[in-house]
């Protein structure tokens, strides 16, 4: 894709153990010619069953400790006949079952509807704080497919890509149509109109 605003460059700090979702994000933002800083600080994650309160409260407490302004990002898989599990879970569990584990709780599962969330939070030292957020709908696969990707990449598949899961999707492929590349493209719009 074409940078939408390569002039000036701007720069993110992004709050992130994930080296993967760094690597999605980069490229993301990378069209509208931000630059993003990788920031490996353990962060404090509240347990919650909102997304969106642990991005925004990871966000808030990092940009006070570390005096900078910072994003995070947390996303979770949320699977309608698992009544939205693993949801803002997902880390935890695939550490602990994985993708197998999934696969075993939905064996005989007829209702297979799924969807990604992301929920992006800015935060500045001032305590001011925004979310961007990010959804996309499919099903879980019946079995693992594709080696591209991360987490339950190779569970998911998207709407529209016959059958195909995110893990057989290139990364641009991916980003265009993820509930991340969703949430980071409303962030860099707004980002790029704040940061002039």
């Amino acid at each position: 894709m074409k940078r939408k605003n390569s002039a000036k460059r701007k720069v993110a700090y992004f709050l992130s153990n994930n080296v993967n979702k760094f690597r999605e994000v980069a490229r993301i933002l990378e069209e509208y010619g931000i630059v993003i800083a990788l920031i490996r600080l353990k962060k404090k994650e509240i347990q919650n069953d909102s997304i969106e309160k642990i991005a925004k409260v990871s966000a808030e407490e990092a940009a006070e400790e570390l005096n900078l302004p910072v994003v995070t990002e947390d996303a979770g898989l949320f699977i309608d006949a698992l009544n939205g599990f693993p949801g803002p879970y997902s880390s935890f569990i695939y550490r602990t079952i994985g993708v197998e584990g999934i696969l075993k709780l939905m064996s005989g599962v007829e209702n297979r509807k799924a969807k990604f969330k992301s929920a992006v939070a800015y935060a500045e030292p001032s305590g001011k704080s925004r979310i961007f957020s990010g959804e996309v709908s499919g099903d879980i696969s019946v079995t693992a497919k594709g080696d591209k990707g991360f987490g339950f990449d190779p569970i998911f598949q998207p709407y529209g890509y016959e059958g195909r899961t995110f893990a057989e999707l290139d990364t641009d492929e991916k980003n265009a149509i993820s509930h991340r590349g969703l949430a980071f493209r409303k962030f860099a719009e707004w980002y790029i109109s704040k940061v002039r």
